[in-house]
């Protein structure tokens, strides 16, 4: 069985080949960054979606026992426009003014509640920092008069 004369059908001589293979590699080749490039987009466009990252601030605490006080201090202010006092302990510890922890090098000295409250002779709080809709807990703080 002599093949030679569909191989000719199938396969085409170069009078009757519809594309050329300098054709056919560019169009893979468009093909391919067309794809890379649409992919590429979605993944950014879906990064920016995500909306913003956490809150960019340090806050240190310094608790005194003896004085039943913590001190608060601003290391770092980033991008926060201003920071909470959240936690199991927070009532006890009361809450910041909006100005009390404004810019780096700010601090601020709160009494912690001894006795006034049950069960918060022992106990914790953190220090979250708000920008817009973004917040981060940026420090905590614990203490024990017992």
């Amino acid at each position: 069985m002599d093949l030679s004369k569909y191989r000719a059908k199938l396969v085409g001589n170069e009078e009757e080949r519809a594309v050329s293979p300098v054709i056919g590699v560019i169009l893979m080749v468009a093909i391919t960054v067309i794809l890379a490039a649409v992919i590429a987009a979605f993944v950014l466009d879906m990064g920016d979606s995500m909306g913003s990252g956490p809150t960019n601030a340090a806050v240190s605490s310094d608790v005194s026992n003896s004085d039943e006080t913590v001190t608060l201090t601003v290391d770092e202010i980033g991008d926060a426009e201003k920071f909470e006092i959240r936690g199991e302990g927070a009532d006890a510890v009361g809450n910041l003014s909006d100005s009390d922890l404004e810019s780096t090098g700010d601090s601020v000295t709160l009494d912690i509640t001894n006795g006034s409250k049950s069960g918060y002779n022992e106990s914790s709080a953190n220090i979250v920092a708000i920008s817009g809709d973004s917040e981060s807990t940026v420090s905590s703080f614990e203490w024990n008069f017992n």
